[in-house]
């Protein structure tokens, strides 16, 4: 049986000249933010903090039984976790999340989104950092 709390990088994408997007599994299972950090995408005033490219990148963890989820950036590889602004707004049709939900592992009674405005869906997130409506990445997004 494979450790699960040894990470690893499964993919890397390029998102602009100083960005990409960090496929990772394994980790902690445990391990979620419990709110958003300083820069978070889901953050309405941290508006341009990641180019649009990161939005697409990172759509199809906002799709029906998604199996991967949207990590907290400023965690990073080493030590991944689950990005809180993503346990609260996006994480609804994610069958990763929603499993650690049901079996104890994420607890969101502890996670808070701090008085701050988060937007409410992905797409509106996507689309506010300038992925077109029509781009194809968001049209599964739930």
């Amino acid at each position: 049986m494979a450790d699960i709390k040894k990470t690893r990088v499964s993919n890397v994408r390029k998102a602009g000249d100083n960005h990409q997007v960090i496929t990772v599994t394994g980790g902690s299972p445990h391990s979620y933010r419990r709110k958003p950090c300083s820069t978070c995408p889901w953050r309405v005033d941290a508006v341009g903090e990641f180019p649009a490219e990161a939005f697409r990148h990172s759509a199809d963890t906002a799709y029906d039984m998604a199996g991967h989820e949207f990590a907290c950036h400023q965690s990073g590889s080493g030590k991944p976790a689950t990005c809180a602004g993503y346990l609260l707004r996006g994480a609804h049709n994610n069958l990763s999340t929603r499993i650690k939900i049901m079996s104890g592992r994420v607890d969101l009674k502890k996670v808070t989104d701090g008085g701050l405005e988060l937007f409410e869906s992905y797409r509106e997130m996507a689309e506010a950092n300038g992925v077109p409506p029509s781009d194809p990445c968001l049209q599964a997004c739930r």
